[in-house]
């Protein structure tokens, strides 16, 4: 297969939105991938260190039974708001604005709480809903995993 033969093939993907090819003959592979490969992306991401932060373990979802032996702040009825992608955890735009919210503030929907960097994006996080933060999980300038929690709102 020349190099002419490739591109004709590359011009097909393009024409028919086909994101992947692989041709197999002989003692001949050719594989095309257009696009972000997220299988290895998400391979890559989990081969990063995590630069020596404790990364906190799952809480369980609260049953409907006894509470019995939870401890107090995880009884209550706080909603998590969980980080969306892996990232650092930033509190407040630059260093010398003030956070986006603190403990006690009361927040409304679509309220940006805080950016997660990512690849040299900053992402704004924005509340999905309204209420109080109770708690800030994550510590400013720290790496968050996805599904780590960030706030607690009641």
């Amino acid at each position: 297969m020349d190099l002419t033969e490739i591109r004709k093939i590359v011009e097909l993907m393009d024409e028919h939105g086909l994101s992947q090819f692989q041709f197999e003959k002989e003692d001949f592979n050719l594989k095309l991938k257009k696009g972000t490969d997220f299988e290895e992306l998400q391979k890559l991401i989990g081969l990063m260190p995590t630069g020596g932060v404790a990364v906190p373990a799952p809480v369980p979802a609260p049953s409907a039974g006894p509470v019995g032996d939870v401890p107090a702040a995880r009884a209550s009825a706080d909603e998590e708001i969980k980080s969306p992608m892996v990232g650092t955890f930033y509190r407040k735009p630059t260093p010398d604005d003030p956070d986006f919210v603190g403990v006690g503030d009361t927040i409304s929907e679509g309220q940006t709480l805080c950016i997660i960097e990512a690849m040299k994006v900053m992402n704004e996080i924005k509340a999905e809903r309204s209420g109080t933060i109770t708690q800030i999980c994550a510590d400013d300038g720290t790496p968050v995993q996805f599904g780590d929690t960030l706030f607690c709102v009641k």
